[in-house]
């Protein structure tokens, strides 16, 4: 039987209604695209005998990127003596930044990343080390994002107000013609936004985009103060002993500046490229007409699948469809669930789009924030020609109707709800 996600379990209870009709959005009642993907995920792990969390190669990647993060501080704040030798460590702080975020706070916030929840709550809150705040993120994402994806109005990742078109269903403005231009510098503000404004903000208001939220209370509440603090003493109190206020600043700027490019780049060539659909609710009744795991699937792109690398720095999130559809499995374990899925799409003739390398997704990305700057087409079809160099369409490119009944909401089931936890 499927259900709505419940909230996370110390998250207060939200009506999750649009915001526009106050009916709740729901999907098409069709698990047998699920069902199989799921038997044939739980067969890997009995023949593989490996945990899904609580993966030893997860912890030492968490050992290696905080040694790295505290040691490009220690290095910044107290022992560089030139400018160049601060401007490399900034660089590094924000990569490190970005691998924490990727690999321990993202993990930690899907419950992917132990068996336990206080270790799984501790690696969250590496978020607010970070300056951000681990309360927010499960909203903005863990609930908004996963739940309802690419679908406008729902999902707070891809509306970014009036600096952006990120989706057929948005307003055009007219400096939007523009957007594949300027975009890119502004991704690197994301940080920085959400450390110094954005959380105050949704914090105050109550409200992220379109969609209410409940402002937090008690523990939640002296959580997201005492991470302020503290990332504030990092950030600007003890550097401001032993430099300028300028040169704190512009090196502050250099790390943010990178770890939000970085996290920014990875999001967009998942979700915001030709290749991926934007669906739209009826406008009677608020519902979509594929099945929540395939509309998962068929949202998301995935890229440089093969590259190890990448994957290693990233936390897997270039296996994003993999992720979606299983967000409280370990990353550890994408490469070797993505021709599981795979198959499966083809199988049930469900779109899998997956791009052969990094530069391939950032080329249709680019596309894409073009095409939605100069055109107010709402056809999101993809076409699957030749122009797509470098992409794999899996089979099921015509993504034909899903098997089943309608009327149903998504599910809500160990591995893969959304980070609405049991």
């Amino acid at each position: 039987m499927t259900r709505q996600p419940e909230i996370p379990a110390r998250l207060p209870r939200v009506s999750l209604r649009s915001p526009e009709t106050g009916r709740r959005l729901t999907f098409r009642r069709d698990t047998a695209f699920h069902h199989a993907l799921r038997e044939r995920i739980e067969g890997y792990f009995r023949t593989s005998g490996r945990p899904p969390r609580d993966c030893w190669q997860l912890y030492v990647k968490t050992a290696v990127f905080f040694a790295g993060f505290a040691a490009a501080y220690v290095l910044l704040v107290f022992v560089a003596h030139t400018w160049a030798q601060a401007l490399a460590l900034a660089v590094l702080l924000g990569l490190f930044t970005a691998g924490i975020g990727f690999n321990v706070q993202h993990d930690g916030g899907h419950q992917a990343y132990s068996q336990s929840r206080w270790v799984n709550t501790l690696m969250a809150m590496a978020l607010e080390l970070l300056g951000g705040s681990t309360y927010v993120w499960r909203w903005k994402h863990g609930v908004f994002h996963h739940t309802y994806v690419n679908i406008t109005g729902h999902d707070t990742d891809i509306d970014l107000g009036i600096l952006a078109r990120l989706t057929p269903h948005q307003r055009r403005l007219r400096v939007h013609r523009w957007q594949h231009l300027y975009l890119w510098g502004l991704y690197g503000l994301l940080v920085i936004k959400w450390q110094l404004v954005g959380d105050f903000r949704k914090l105050i208001s109550g409200r992220m985009g379109t969609r209410a939220f409940p402002r937090p209370k008690g523990r939640d509440l002296a959580i997201f103060v005492a991470g302020k603090v503290v990332f504030f003493l990092l950030a600007f109190g003890i550097p401001l002993g032993f430099h300028s206020i300028g040169v704190v600043l512009c090196y502050y700027g250099v790390a943010g500046l990178v770890a939000g490019i970085l996290l920014s780049v990875v999001f967009q060539v998942a979700h915001c490229v030709e290749e991926v659909a934007f669906p739209v609710p009826h406008a009677s009744t608020d519902h979509i007409d594929r099945a929540w795991a395939i509309h998962q699937a068929e949202t998301t792109a995935d890229f440089a699948r093969g590259n190890r690398v990448i994957a290693w720095l990233v936390g897997g999130l270039n296996l994003q469809i993999e992720h979606h559809l299983f967000p409280r499995i370990s990353h550890v374990h994408y490469p070797a669930l993505s021709p599981l899925v795979e198959q499966t799409c083809r199988e049930f003739g469900v779109r899998y789009t997956a791009f052969e390398s990094f530069r391939a997704g950032l080329i249709s990305h680019f596309r894409w924030l073009r095409r939605m700057g100069t055109s107010d087409t709402h056809d999101v079809t993809a076409t699957h020609d030749q122009r797509f160099t470098g992409t794999r369409l899996r089979a099921g490119d015509s993504a034909g109707p899903a098997r089943g009944r309608a009327s149903g909401r998504s599910p809500e089931l160990s591995w893969d709800a959304p980070t609405g936890e049991q």
